[in-house]
């Protein structure tokens, strides 16, 4: 069976200090990327280990953010679950940032360069009018070239953040049937972080975090009148 959790007020405080810095890290991120399109905010929570103090954890929220249409053939967004995926150099990553462009050998990219993978691998479009519909087919005038590559995880899935807006595929990854799909075409997904709710969130760590401070302090000025004056000979 496990062990009690062995704490005291001084060790108490300060794991309620580092969690607060970690959750005010985190809350400061989702707020510098509140304008990052395909950004998903994090939130940090802790739990009690084993004979240890709390530790902090973060999730990641997968909800949709607002679409925004852009008119530009290439932009793209995913209504609903799904991800697009690019090949790294570290490997294969999911996206919801659908903020593509043509590189010099007209590959579709994403805004890193990365190659944006179709159903046959990269995808390269000749010159003409391109049309995508929503079952992610890529069409050049009217001829189909390939269809991009959409996978979901399964739900509940936590996924690991890389690189702000790019995602580390997890073991769960499976392609959505051409029929399950809603890219819109012309559209980007903004972040989904709420700037007004991280804010107020902020605000409330800072003022948790000056009361563990004070706890902290307190206790240390107890010890040390303990020390300095309980122990002196009356």
């Amino acid at each position: 069976m496990p062990g009690p959790v062995r704490t005291n007020g001084m060790s108490s405080a300060a794991a309620a200090m580092q969690m607060l810095e970690r959750k005010q890290q985190v809350l400061a991120n989702n707020l510098a990327n509140a304008s990052t399109r395909g950004f998903k905010a994090e939130t940090a929570f802790s739990r009690l280990m084993d004979n240890q103090l709390a530790k902090t954890d973060t999730a990641l929220d997968l909800s949709a953010g607002n679409l925004t249409e852009t008119h530009n053939s290439l932009d793209l967004a995913v209504e609903g679950d799904g991800f697009f995926v690019t090949q790294t150099p570290n490997g294969e990553r999911f996206v919801r940032n659908g903020s593509f462009r043509l590189d010099a050998g007209r590959q579709l990219v994403d805004e890193r360069g990365n190659p944006v993978m179709g159903e046959s691998g990269p995808i390269v479009l000749p010159q003409g009018t391109v049309e995508i519909g929503a079952d992610g087919m890529v069409k050049v005038n009217n001829h189909a070239v390939q269809r991009l590559r959409l996978e979901r995880v399964a739900p509940g899935t936590q996924l690991q953040h890389e690189g702000g807006t790019q995602f580390v595929p997890d073991a769960s990854r499976q392609a959505i049937p051409p029929a399950e799909r809603s890219v819109k075409q012309g559209f980007l997904e903004e972040s989904n972080v709420n700037t007004m709710s991280a804010m107020t969130d902020m605000l409330a760590v800072l003022h948790r975090y000056g009361a563990a401070q004070k706890t902290l302090s307190t206790i240390d000025a107890v010890r040390g009148i303990a020390v300095n004056d309980l122990a002196k000979p009356v």
